[in-house]
């Protein structure tokens, strides 16, 4: 995992000191059973010697103490050190999503992106934790105890030790198993939130269409594929834990049985038999949490090589060098085709351009290839074939925030934040008071006037509590609000009232002119006093001009006029 190692060597300086902590306090506890040997087989046999018991018993709760005492400051800060560094992948990757290309976020899929910055993360998370809390403690009660025990009595430790390859087999076969199937179990819990979220952003017409018993059973359907996985993957750690105990509660029954003779032999006192049984304790529950953190660390390694697929994901819609072109157009589409999944063009053969400051119409059937276009002139895939410029210069060659900032956008499907009618206008832009309201003008939005608060008005989560022709004219009041050169607006009107719409493109006229743009739309209406007029129709252009010059030339365009304009359609 050298990607996340990179975000544990900033603060190794700490963990190291945290580590020296905990080493003290288990280099303390080891002593204690040592200390209960000497009170039993020297001082609570010798007369008079209750003053050297007090004694060792005050250093035994002494030690006790300062063990407890460095475990939980070494605790504390393992546990500061680990939020700090989880709070740093997080933000990278958040980061690395949000720059994720649209072909990229549709091969990994939203649902397994928020899987891996959630679940992902907390795994991750508890591994590092675990790993400083336990992966010093454990192996150095583990070898700590084996070394003094060895030097209290040998052959009983040689006993214990003839166990340790059957354990040490036990725990590597547990990793190895342990990986895959907790990649196979987070695949699963990607699959949980693709359908909570189908769920969420349907539940209107999943309730209108009296689907929610069948979706219930859907859901549980997917909850079962996911509790299958997870179980298959406990029960193949589970088995660990039983089965290091029986090997360890083996050998200290046969340690028991060879201690009890080589007392009764006089070979060893009761005392150091009972320190030798302490030890084996501290032994067996060292071995125990080893088995815990191989446990752990195979859940936190599976998220954590989810996680470096994404940070190491490279961009694939690099810039690139492009020279300045003599060019009268404000956007070119050269021969542009595209496709999705690189097996049949979604678009093709896309060749029109428009001026500066001239209004492009884009008319068709659903899925002629309208937002695909959109979403090609803002980059969010490369075209296949063809060339698309702005200004002259071609599309790779600006860079994101020169392309972004000349944009504004209302999508089809848009969306509001939970947050203030303000906050939702600027945006994380630096926009002043005078250009929203200019922009809530233009946009006919002048209902924010009368909301209590005006622009403070607090919207619920996706602006609930507005209606849909409200939501359309703050999302306008968006794009706006930041002066863009092109203007890009994907069937953004479809829940106005016709009045509204006509003033809406009459005030973007008058005030937007010299500002390109691009109104893709169902309503003949909201395209026809444009520039240019495409219509689409399975992915090709098959009528470009006026509105009259399309009336003459283009059956589609002239049948929908007839069909939504009646006589007016001239």
């Amino acid at each position: 995992m050298p990607t996340i190692a990179k975000y544990i060597r900033p603060y190794l300086k700490r963990i190291s000191f945290q580590m020296l902590i905990k080493i003290s306090g288990t280099v303390i506890e080891l002593f204690l059973p040592a200390m209960l040997s000497v009170i039993i087989d020297d001082y609570a046999k010798r007369p008079g010697g209750e003053k050297g018991v007090w004694l060792m018993g005050g250093l035994m709760a002494l030690s006790a103490l300062l063990a407890w005492l460095f475990n939980c400051m070494a605790n504390r800060m393992s546990t500061n050190v680990t939020r700090e560094i989880t709070r740093n992948l997080r933000r990278d990757l958040f980061r690395r999503i949000t720059a994720l290309s649209a072909a990229q976020q549709d091969k990994i899929t939203d649902a397994s992106l928020i899987s891996r910055l959630t679940s992902d993360t907390y795994n991750v998370h508890n591994m590092i934790d675990r790993m400083q809390r336990l992966g010093v403690r454990a192996p150095m009660l583990l070898i700590g105890g084996i070394i003094v025990s060895l030097v209290m009595e040998p052959v009983l430790t040689l006993v214990l030790i003839a166990t340790l390859p059957l354990l040490a087999g036990t725990v590597i076969w547990s990793s190895k198993k342990g990986v895959p199937l907790f990649t196979w179990v987070q695949e699963g819990q990607d699959n949980m939130v693709r359908k909570v979220q189908e769920n969420m952003a349907g539940a209107r017409v999943i309730r209108a269409l009296s689907r929610t018993r069948w979706e219930q059973d859907d859901f549980g359907r997917v909850n079962d594929e996911l509790a299958g996985r997870q179980r298959k993957a406990d029960l193949t750690m589970a088995r660990v834990s039983p089965l290091t105990s029986f090997i360890l509660n083996a050998s200290l029954a046969f340690v028991v049985l060879v201690g009890a003779h080589r007392v009764h032999m006089g070979v060893i006192g009761p005392g150091k038999i009972i320190s030798f049984l302490s030890f084996v304790t501290i032994i067996l529950n060292a071995l125990l949490m080893v088995t815990r953190i191989f446990v752990m660390y195979s859940k936190g390694s599976a998220s954590a090589r989810r996680i470096e697929e994404i940070l190491l994901t490279q961009q694939d819609l690099e810039q690139e060098e492009g020279t300045q072109e003599t060019e009268d157009a404000h956007i070119v589409f050269d021969h542009v085709s595209f496709s999705y999944n690189k097996n049949h063009h979604n678009v093709t053969d896309l060749h029109f351009s428009v001026g500066h400051g001239q209004t492009l119409g884009i008319i068709g059937p659903t899925g002629s290839g309208k937002s695909t276009l959109l979403s090609l002139l803002m980059r969010q895939y490369d075209a296949d074939e063809g060339e698309i410029r702005i200004g002259g210069k071609p599309i790779q060659s600006l860079s994101k925030e020169e392309l972004h900032s000349r944009l504004g956008v209302v999508f089809q499907y848009d969306f509001l934040m939970a947050d203030t009618i303000r906050e939702n206008i600027r945006f994380g832009r630096d926009i002043k008071e005078d250009a929203m309201m200019d922009a809530i003008d233009c946009a006919q939005a002048s209902f924010i006037h009368e909301k209590e608060g005006g622009l403070d008005f607090e919207l619920n989560v996706k602006g609930r509590n507005l209606s849909g022709g409200q939501q359309q004219r703050v999302l306008i009041c968006r794009a706006l609000a930041g002066d863009p050169r092109i203007l890009l607006l994907d069937d953004c009107s479809s829940a106005l009232d016709f009045r509204t719409d006509r003033q809406l493109r009459h005030a973007l006229r008058e005030r937007h002119g010299l500002a390109t743009t691009v109104i893709v739309a169902q309503r003949v209406s909201a395209v026809m006093a444009a520039d240019v007029i495409l219509v689409m129709d399975g992915g090709r252009i098959i009528g470009q001009g006026t509105h009259q010059q399309l009336m003459d030339s283009c059956p589609m365009y002239r049948e929908l006029c007839q069909l939504q304009l009646g006589g007016d359609a001239a």
